[in-house]
């Protein structure tokens, strides 16, 4: 309990830290393309835009992503099993049942999302509900659970926009350079700010994956393992996680912003072509050895 408690408390931090760096990456980015373009306006735009990003990451991520997925919600009549497993979850992790939404797809996944337990929500998908019976499912959903449980969901969740809005900021500066920088001085301190404005461009979504990274791996293997206590019974997990493995359907909803929270990798297929340079940037730690831990339990 006492190490729930610190990762909870981890996770808070860890949240407030991704917003502080967001904040610093694109008022460093305003600043330095005020500097080349001799507009001061630019960096107060960069500093209002972060600002305003910030708090709508932590108050409205949630729905960006319900949105960005296409999922829709999940009447009690339409998947009865489903609401009833989650809501002997919720009493078993002592927290509110949270919303559940479905995602039209063939690919079997889910994920949680929400900036607090109270405001949290579980979907899954179609392909799922068809692909696993209630004892996988319920270890599927107990590991959706201990996202929640655990908080990973507000820091897995502000990643979404915040990662998103550097991606697009640097595209924006790039091609702004590249349109308009042509005849621009390119000598003395213009020339010096024009090259680190190129490399900010292209480090800030190199700096926005890594954050994402950071965010994701380590807490799968705990909420595998969250899971597994909440159900007793690790087998119900592994073994949805096997079918997963052996499932290469592509994911239309998919998306770089996105893929960190979903149970499996939602780009199928490249799971056993990869090599280990790739495996460093994969969103997930490898099934394979999701699998093994749970049985070690």
């Amino acid at each position: 309990m006492a190490t729930l408690w610190t990762h909870r408390e981890s996770n808070i931090r860890k949240t407030w830290l991704l917003i502080t760096l967001f904040l610093v990456i694109v008022t460093t980015i305003g600043w330095v393309f005020s500097r080349i373009y001799g507009n001061p306006s630019i960096f107060f735009f960069a500093f209002v835009i972060s600002i305003l990003m910030s708090f709508f990451s932590y108050w409205f991520s949630d729905k960006v992503v319900i949105a960005s997925t296409g999922a829709r919600p999940l009447p009690d009549e339409a998947a009865p099993d489903v609401h009833n497993i989650i809501e002997n979850l919720a009493i078993t992790a002592g927290i509110p049942k949270p919303r559940i939404y479905i995602v039209d797809t063939v690919q079997p996944n889910a994920f949680a999302t929400g900036r607090d337990p109270q405001h949290a929500v579980i979907a899954v998908t179609s392909g799922i509900l068809k692909l696993m019976n209630r004892t996988e499912l319920e270890g599927v959903l107990a590991h959706e659970m201990s996202h929640i449980g655990n908080r990973d969901i507000l820091v897995s969740t502000v990643v979404v926009v915040l990662v998103g809005v550097i991606q697009l900021l640097a595209d924006i500066f790039m091609r702004s350079m590249w349109w308009g920088g042509r005849d621009r001085d390119r000598n003395g301190a213009g020339g010096i700010f024009l090259l680190i404005g190129i490399a900010l461009a292209i480090l800030a979504p190199v700096a926005a994956v890594l954050i994402q990274l950071a965010v994701s791996r380590k807490r799968e293997y705990l909420a595998d393992a969250s899971g597994a206590l909440l159900t007793r019974y690790p087998e119900g997990l592994a073994s949805a996680l096997e079918k997963l493995a052996q499932d290469n359907t592509p994911m239309r909803q998919a998306n770089h912003a996105t893929a960190h929270l979903w149970l499996d990798d939602p780009y199928q297929g490249k799971k056993n072509t990869v090599g280990w340079f790739a495996k460093l940037f994969m969103t997930h730690p490898p099934i394979e050895d999701r699998i093994k831990r749970l049985r070690e339990m």
